[in-house]
């Protein structure tokens, strides 16, 4: 078993084209991903770019074998841009390794919707909130601090991408296994921070105050916010708001931007009103 490995090993070797710094290359190019977009593929015209030098290296100016790469490569991918390097460095392993078109093409259509779904949960529900959320309150307090968090945080993010495309190349046909074993617990880990962190920030960001007064007489009224609402639960308006809309998008498929217009239409005439 051991002579096996050891065997596969070095006719990995042998097989090597890429340096470290090709890898690097392309960690950087994947930033190149959304650089076009059709619905009918999507990502694909990006992703191809940011693989093109890589591929024409591993074949050496075979026109049939880039030929064969470029097509396989144009074909429908939607993934997250802050992960897709890491699907980037394993299919160049495994097509620097001579491994088969198929079982290529299979993985990429195998892990690009898991990836999309881990980097959403990730970067898009958990981070983002986070680094904007504390950002916008510096910035709120006239601190600078605010934008310089923000741009600092993803611009770690972008170097990143180097890091997970090294990674996904060192791993090679290995990583198969990896991401069996341990991406669903991953993708369900991050939803569920992701989800803790949305509705935490509910309380803090969304704010529905009623200053609608009860006049009981010449000395007494009774505020309805503060005697009424906040006596039974604290922040229940913009907790009951919040749900409504997530019910409203859930069960009527209402379009968000729809939403958001009668969210400001109807703050404007309570607002008018006096009620709010």
């Amino acid at each position: 078993m051991q002579e096996t490995e050891e065997m596969m090993a070095m006719k990995e070797s042998n097989k090597k084209v890429l340096t470290k710094r090709d890898i690097t290359l392309l960690g950087f190019r994947s930033s190149f991903l959304q650089a076009s977009f059709n619905y009918e593929r999507m990502q694909a015209g990006g992703w191809t770019c940011s693989m093109l030098p890589t591929i024409e290296k591993i074949h050496k100016g075979d026109k049939k074998a880039i030929s064969n790469s470029m097509k396989d490569n144009l074909e429908f991918i939607n993934t997250h841009p802050n992960l897709v390097g890491f699907l980037m460095g394993l299919l160049m392993s495994l097509e620097e390794s001579g491994e088969d078109r198929d079982l290529i093409k299979g993985l990429k259509v195998a892990l690009f919707g898991p990836l999309a779904g881990i980097g959403d949960a990730i970067f898009w529900f958990t981070i983002l909130p986070i680094v904007a959320g504390i950002s916008a309150s510096f910035a709120e307090e006239g601190s600078v601090l605010g934008p310089i968090i923000f741009f600092m945080v993803y611009f770690v993010i972008f170097l990143f991408r180097v890091v997970w495309t090294h990674f996904g190349y060192n791993l090679g046909i290995r990583a198969i296994e990896k991401i069996k074993e341990n991406s669903e617990i991953v993708s369900k880990a991050a939803t569920i921070l992701g989800t803790t962190v949305i509705g935490g920030l509910i309380a803090s960001y969304v704010h529905i105050e009623v200053v609608s007064q009860i006049v009981v007489n010449a000395e007494k009224t009774v505020s309805l916010q503060a005697d009424l609402f906040d006596k039974i639960f604290p922040n229940i308006l913009p907790f009951a708001y919040t749900m409504l809309m997530y019910a409203i998008l859930r069960t009527r498929k209402v379009s968000p931007t729809l939403l958001i217009l009668l969210t400001f239409i109807a703050s404007i005439i309570l607002s008018a009103l006096k009620i709010l």
